[in-house]
């Protein structure tokens, strides 16, 4: 399971590094409580401390490791965790496309189809990564739509650990085969559909709808 190539693109060595500790660390590849430091994250990706300490700022900020003398402890991302992260999720979303309901979203709406063709396309290559990166941005171009700068703060404080749920998630799915993923894809569908309808009541019942489901598949996907 590695990050997509367009997520990756432009980044600073530092955010590189934390990506793949995000990943390693929810996946549960390092375990909590393990202690990791400086030196040897620095041997392994062969490079200076500097870079690394940049990444584990990132990573303590989003509170999947505490910082300390020894070296950094890692504190992981319980279910509680990802439980309370998708709870923000629904919060955010549900806020955004309500808001777009009095919108003008013919572009957002052309825009999001055009990511489900995408998709569709990623199931046939059986492109794990791409797929979950077009989810990703399917609901990261709803919340942006919405324009509201307190919002999108909010967002920005946890896509990185939005995104890698989503590849762990993905990978679960994929797991399931073409049927599951059909399935997928049409609740984006209806996504579409609840905002084009501009109909708030409507809206609120497609977003409920969404996530009461991908709760379920959550506890499936995560160790």
């Amino acid at each position: 399971m590695r990050y997509p190539s367009a997520w990756l693109a432009g980044m600073s060595l530092g955010d590189s590094i934390a990506c793949e500790l995000r990943l390693q660390i929810i996946r549960g590849i390092i375990k909590s409580g393990e202690v990791i430091s400086e030196n040897r994250i620095a041997a392994d990706f062969n490079t200076s401390r500097s870079p690394v300490r940049e990444a584990l700022k990132s990573l303590s900020n989003e509170g999947l490791i505490r910082l300390e003398r020894m070296g950094a402890v890692v504190l992981g991302l319980s279910m509680t965790d990802v439980e309370e992260l998708y709870d923000v999720r629904y919060l955010i979303e549900s806020f955004a496309q309500q808001r777009l309901a009095t919108a003008d979203t013919e572009n957002l709406l052309a825009s999001l189809r055009q990511m489900i063709d995408k998709m569709e396309l990623a199931v046939k290559h059986k492109d794990i990564v791409e797929f979950s990166y077009l989810d990703f941005s399917f609901h990261e171009a709803i919340i942006t739509a919405s324009k509201h700068t307190r919002i999108l703060h909010l967002w920005k404080s946890i896509r990185l650990i939005v995104l890698t749920v989503m590849l762990i998630t993905t990978e679960e799915v994929f797991g399931k085969g073409e049927d599951k993923l059909a399935m997928v894809i049409q609740k984006h569908r209806t996504i579409i559909e609840g905002l084009a309808s501009q109909d708030v009541n409507i809206i609120r019942g497609v977003v409920d709808a969404y996530f009461n489901d991908s709760q379920v598949t959550l506890h499936h996907s995560l160790p």
